[in-house]
C-alpha cells in the first residue's frame, strides 16, 4: 500500500518592518522595501513548510524602537489576537524592537496566541534554553545602541547650542530660518520691539493683550497673542542674541533685536509678583461691582469701558459674550450691555429673571444700611467702601458712585 503524503498545514506570514528615521522614506525604494524582499523571499522559500504570507502591510517609517507607539506594530498585535497571523517575520531583532521590556511584552502576545518569530538575517531557535539567552544577548545589545546613539545625540545638540546655532524647532515671531540659521524678518522685528516698549509703559500682560488683539497684531501663524504667548515672548533671550540650553545662555549666531536696556526693564517688571502688577493694573481702572453681577446662566460680568470725546464710559460684560459672541448670551440684557453703555457705569444686568437680579441688589444694599454701630466690620462698611446710597421709596434701585458722580439701576 502506498503511504499517504505528509499535509502541510498553511502558516500565515506577516512581514513587519520599520526604519527609525525619515530621511529617504520619499525614494522610490528605500529600506522598507529591502526588508520586505528579503522577508518575501525568505517566506517563499519556506513555501514547502506551509508558509503563506499575507497581504496586508505592517509599516513604520520614522518610528523609534524604544516604544510600542507605533501604528503597523499596534494593526500587527490587533490582527495577532484577532487569530490572523501564524508566523511574524522580520529582517532584524531591532527591527521589532530595540528594548528588552518590550520585546517580552511583544513575547508574551505571541505566546499567548500562538504565534512563530522569526528573524531573516539572525536565525535562532526560542524553543530552547540557548536560543532564548541568544535571543536576550542580541537584544540587550539592541538596547545599549539605541542608548548610545541618544546619548550621542545629546552631546552633540548640546555643543551646538554652546556655540550658538540653532537646532530646529518653530522660529520666534521676528526671525525666519535660513540655511539653519535665524535671520531676522524687519517687518516681524518692528512689531517685537513695539510689544517689549508698551510692556514697559502697560506693566500688565493681560492688558496689552487685549490691546494688541484689537489692534490685530497676530503670530507668525495667524492667530491673535495671548497673555501665554506673551510671557513667553517677554521671556525668550533670543530676542538679546542669546542661544539657551538647559537654563544655560550663550552667545548666539543670530543679530538681536532687542538692546540690553529694553530687556533688563521687561525683566526687572517680569521679577515683580503677577498678584501685585494686577492689583495695580486694578486700582488704576476701578471696577467697584467686579465679583458682584452674574448672568442667568451664571457667568460672571466683566468690567469694560468706551469713550465718546472726553468721558470714559464704564459698564460690565457677560464672560459668555466676551467669549463667544454677542448672540450667545441666554437674555437680551447683555447684548444692550455690551452696545449701550446707559451712564458712566453701566451694570448690564441679564433681564432674564429680573428678579433675582432685583434681590440680589436689595441684598447688597441691605448690607450696607445697617446700624452705625456695626460700621467696623467687613460686611456693612460695604458702603463706606464703595461710596453708594440706596433707595428704597420705589421699585428702583439705584447706586450712586461717589467716585465718578454716575448712577446705574436695576429695574425690577
Amino acid at each position: 500500500m502506498k503511504s499517504k503524503p505528509d499535509v502541510k498545514l498553511k502558516r500565515r506570514c506577516a512581514v513587519y518592518t520599520r526604519k527609525s528615521s525619515e530621511e529617504g522614506l520619499e525614494q522610490e525604494f528605500n529600506s522598507l522595501h529591502a526588508q520586505r524582499e528579503a522577508c518575501e523571499a525568505y517566506v517563499a522559500s519556506q513555501k514547502s513548510e506551509g508558509w503563506v504570507l499575507l497581504r496586508g502591510r505592517y509599516d513604520d517609517g520614522g518610528f523609534s524602537g524604544g516604544t510600542l507607539e507605533r501604528p503597523g506594530l499596534k494593526a500587527l498585535i490587533a490582527d495577532i489576537e484577532d487569530g490572523l497571523v501564524d508566523v511574524v517575520v522580520v529582517y532584524k531583532i531591532d527591527r521589532l524592537s530595540r528594548s528588552l521590556a518590550d520585546f517580552a511584552k511583544l513575547v508574551e502576545a505571541f505566546d499567548r496566541n500562538g504565534v512563530t518569530f522569526v528573524s531573516v538575517t539572525q536565525p535562532f531557535n526560542t524553543t530552547t534554553s540557548m536560543g532564548r539567552l541568544t535571543l536576550n544577548i542580541l537584544l540587550s545589545f539592541a538596547q545599549f545602541e539605541r542608548e548610545v546613539t541618544a546619548e550621542r545625540i545629546r552631546d552633540k545638540f548640546a555643543a551646538s547650542r554652546a556655540k550658538g546655532m540653532w537646532m530646529g524647532g518653530w522660529a520666534p515671531l521676528g526671525y525666519d530660518v535660513k540655511d539653519r540659521k535665524l535671520v531676522v524678518t524687519p517687518a516681524e522685528a518692528t512689531a517685537v520691539k513695539m510689544i517689549f516698549e508698551r510692556f514697559v509703559e502697560i506693566g500688565s500682560a493681560t492688558v496689552l493683550a487685549k490691546v494688541l488683539r484689537v489692534e490685530g497684531v497676530t503670530i507668525k501663524r495667524g492667530s491673535p497673542i495671548d497673555k501665554k504667548y506673551l510671557y513667553r515672548m517677554l521671556n525668550n533671550s533670543a530676542y538679546i542674541g542669546e542661544a539657551v540650553h538647559k537654563g544655560v545662555s550663550y552667545p548666539g549666531e543670530h543679530e538681536p533685536i532687542i538692546d540690553q536696556e529694553l530687556w533688563e526693564k521687561v525683566s526687572a517688571i517680569l521679577q515683580e509678583s503677577p498678584r501685585k502688577r494686577a492689583a495695580r493694573t486694578r486700582a488704576e481702572t476701578p471696577s467697584l461691582l467686579k465679583g458682584l453681577l452674574f448672568g442667568p446662566d451664571g457667568a460672571a460680568f466683566s468690567p469694560s469701558h468706551t469713550r465718546k470725546g472726553d468721558r470714559l464710559y464704564r459698564y460690565y460684560v457677560s464672560q459668555t459674550v466676551l467669549k463667544h459672541g454677542t448672540g450667545s448670551c441666554p437674555s437680551d440684557g447683555c447684548r444692550r450691555a455690551t452696545s449701550k453703555p446707559q451712564s458712566s457705569i453701566s451694570c448690564g444686568l441679564c433681564s432674564a429673571n429680573p428678579k433675582s437680579s432685583l434681590a440680589h441688589g436689595r441684598r447688597l444694599c441691605r448690607s450696607t444700611t445697617k446700624s452705625p454701630r456695626r460700621t467696623s466690620t467687613p460686611r456693612c462698611n460695604m458702603r463706606a467702601r464703595l461710596g453708594m446710597s440706596y433707595s428704597r421709596r420705589s421699585r428702583r434701585a439705584s447706586w450712586r458712585c461717589s467716585s465718578s458722580g454716575s448712577t446705574s439701576a436695576l429695574r425690577a
